[in-house]
């Protein structure tokens, strides 16, 4: 059974997880900014060897892995899904939906963007004009 952490302890074992770096961790969660950058990388490394917050770490990395295990074939699984449910219930807009979700993700749609460059090649032109009328003057 593990002891309870500090609450600087755990602050470093959830700032380790969301950022992967034991010295930044270190930093953020302890009084750090008289140290060294080897004096903080010892001591971050020392917390890391630290039996209680190894197996809190574990905890910790196993959740967040398993909160972010969202995948395209995921995604597109569910979507087959609601478009099984939306045929179903004979429901066609959501079956669209469905459908043009999977064709979104997968790649196969893009949404179109219009890309004005117009006002930029205006004010490009009007710099040149304005420099050719500066060299004659």
């Amino acid at each position: 059974m593990t002891k309870k952490l500090t609450p600087k302890q755990e602050g470093f074992c959830l700032s380790y997880v969301e950022t992967g770096n034991a010295s930044e961790a270190y930093r953020v969660n302890y009084n750090a900014e008289k140290m060294g950058e080897p004096s903080l990388n010892v001591a971050a490394h020392e917390l890391l060897n630290n039996g209680n917050i190894t197996v809190t770490l574990e905890q910790l990395q196993e959740h967040h892995q398993q909160r972010h295990n969202v995948t395209v074939d995921s995604i597109t699984d569910e979507l087959d899904t609601a478009i099984k449910l939306a045929k179903k219930e004979v429901k066609p807009a959501a079956m669209i939906a469905g459908i043009l979700g999977k064709a979104k993700l997968h790649g196969l749609i893009t949404d179109k963007q219009k890309v004005d460059v117009n006002g930029q090649l205006g004010i490009v032109a009007r710099l040149k004009k304005g420099r050719e009328y500066a060299r004659r003057s």
